[in-house]
């Protein structure tokens, strides 16, 4: 079994409460291709400006539910699903937000968190799904069950850019 993050930022002595973002994606629509931009504005309680989640216009929007405001993954998944897996898999075209590295996203559900001085709280796993294989056609459902990142909900309004520390807020 390979390692979790977790595992593997700590036995290489990071600290797995703290990372950076890499990437920002969005897309204005559901099905939309994945766009990449250097920073974006977050709306409390609505999402990224610009975002499908944040108009109402992503394929869950209707859904009931928290979390659809910001998705993040980690490029350590990515990178294992090339590496171990044969998927290449590029930073957006998982539809995911924010691609960063170095923290243990599993480890913010339940937490709060900044992203550079925006505070967002992790709700709960962004786990695959099969609107996600088919729209990609890629098989994703299994090799990133409880690895395919985290959904957030974004408490403050602020600005997200590539470079941004990503850290618990309060770790003890």
């Amino acid at each position: 079994m390979p390692l979790l993050l977790f595992e593997a930022v700590t036995s290489a002595g990071n600290d797995p409460q703290t990372g950076r973002v890499e990437f920002i994606h969005l897309a204005q629509s559901e099905g939309e291709p994945m766009r990449a931009t250097d920073r974006i504005r977050a709306l409390a309680g609505i999402g990224l400006e610009g975002d499908r989640y944040a108009s109402g216009r992503g394929h869950f929007s209707k859904t009931p539910g928290t979390g659809r405001a910001l998705t993040l993954i980690e490029a350590e998944v990515l990178e294992h699903l090339r590496d171990s897996l044969g998927i290449a898999l590029r930073p957006g075209e998982g539809r995911r937000n924010l691609t960063t590295r170095g923290v243990a996203l599993n480890a913010l559900v339940g937490h709060r968190f900044h992203i550079g001085n925006l505070l967002c709280e992790g709700m709960r796993l962004c786990e695959p799904c099969k609107y996600l294989e088919e729209l990609i056609r890629k098989p994703l459902v299994d090799p990133l069950l409880h690895r395919g990142g985290l959904r957030a909900d974004v408490l403050e309004d602020g600005e997200i850019r590539i470079g941004d520390e990503v850290r618990l807020v309060n770790p003890g």
